[in-house]
């Protein structure tokens, strides 16, 4: 994916408070603005579109200056080569989803290498809706015809505005993959904006964290920022997890499991059949959803047992609750379990123990498509 970058400088009053934020965002992937409902995080994708005016910003995308309210420069979202995927898909009612996608294609600029029709409607999964009106369409299927749509504009720039914000877990579900492959699949960065952490921890490369007030927190990789406090006084402890890197071992076509290897050690979850063997993904797994025992367990339900080294254990004075870190390998998984439950097992830092994982607790993620 091409190496190039968007600078954006805003200063804003919103909300009762003001936006200020200036970084660099390295365009490779998926970067998630990701923050609470007012913290600007719309607004700051409306600045990079140009559907955003007020207050004092600046926008530069390699090299190339977008907007300057120092210099007087603004150039008209039609010209910046970017498209946009809002919270509602905004098709053309009267149009079937074919017509929608011919009025962007007819319409889009002569560039190199151009996204085709073909090529969308591929990838979108959208030959079986072409004769269909929105009205008659599934909220994430509409939402497949806007991103196609938008592909089609030949967007140099992809902006996620929520698009999953409407949708129920089901759908969610279901638009999920599309929008994963994207930009590996079509060469093309986006940002993404959401209040998701399951999205985020889905889609997303590297992640900017903004607080309540329009300020970035903190921001890098996914594995890296979903394990910092700021992250944590965000979520709260109870969506705090681990990300783990596996690689795809076996598929089970009988009982629907996928095998992987972590470490050395073996982990089962349910089939992903658009993996193979050899796939690399990052796992994210909740540190609610992982006990811990001291002995390998017999004659339970759950699949997973993985033998590690307790590195860490940290108490929650003022809760119930104590996380305890079990390294495996080079990596660790992290555990939420009660601070009675650490006491009466006597767990100790440098004690062997087991990770006990139910497979249906996995969030994945394909970062690599193959074994090198």
């Amino acid at each position: 994916m091409s190496a190039k970058s968007l600078k954006l400088s805003a200063n804003i009053s919103f909300d009762g408070h003001d936006i200020e934020f200036d970084e660099v965002i390295s365009l490779s992937g998926i970067t998630a603005l990701f923050g609470p409902s007012g913290s600007g995080k719309s607004t700051l994708l409306r600045v990079i579109a140009g559907l955003e005016k007020g207050g004092d910003v600046e926008v530069t995308y390699n090299g190339d200056v977008w907007a300057s309210t120092v210099k007087g420069i603004f150039l008209p979202p039609h010209k910046r080569p970017v498209g946009m995927v809002f919270q509602d898909d905004r098709l053309f009612p009267h149009l079937t989803v074919a017509g929608n996608l011919t009025y962007a294609n007819k319409r889009s600029p002569a560039v190199d290498n151009p996204i085709t029709l073909d090529q969308v409607i591929s990838a979108l999964d959208l030959s079986a809706l072409l004769d269909k009106r929105p009205l008659t369409l599934s909220g994430g299927e509409k939402q497949r015809v806007a991103l196609g749509r938008t592909l089609l504009t030949q967007p140099k720039l992809l902006l996620l505005d929520e698009p999953m914000s409407a949708l129920d877990i089901r759908r969610k579900a279901e638009l999920l993959p599309f929008l994963e492959k994207v930009p590996s699949q079509f060469d093309l960065p986006a940002i993404f904006v959401s209040h998701a952490i399951d999205e985020v921890a889905r889609l997303a490369d590297e992640v900017i964290l903004l607080s309540p007030i329009g300020h970035v927190s903190t921001r890098g990789p996914i594995p890296e920022i979903f394990d910092t406090e700021e992250m944590h006084d965000f979520t709260g402890r109870f969506e705090a997890g681990t990300f783990l890197e596996v690689m795809v071992t076996g598929q089970n076509h009988e009982f629907q499991i996928t095998s992987l290897d972590f470490e050395g050690e073996t982990l089962r979850m349910p089939m992903v059949t658009s993996l193979d063997i050899g796939d690399r993904i990052r796992l994210r797994i909740r540190a609610r959803d992982v006990a811990i025992g001291t002995r390998y367990p017999e004659g339970i339900s759950i699949r997973n047992a993985i033998a590690g080294t307790i590195s860490e254990i940290k108490p929650e004075p003022k809760a119930a609750f104590a996380e305890v870190i079990l390294k495996v390998g080079n990596q660790s998984l992290r555990a939420r379990i009660t601070r009675q439950a650490v006491s009466e097992l006597g767990l100790k830092t440098g004690q062997p123990a087991f990770a006990l994982i139910k497979s249906v607790s996995f969030d994945r993620r394909v970062m690599i498509s193959a074994l090198d």
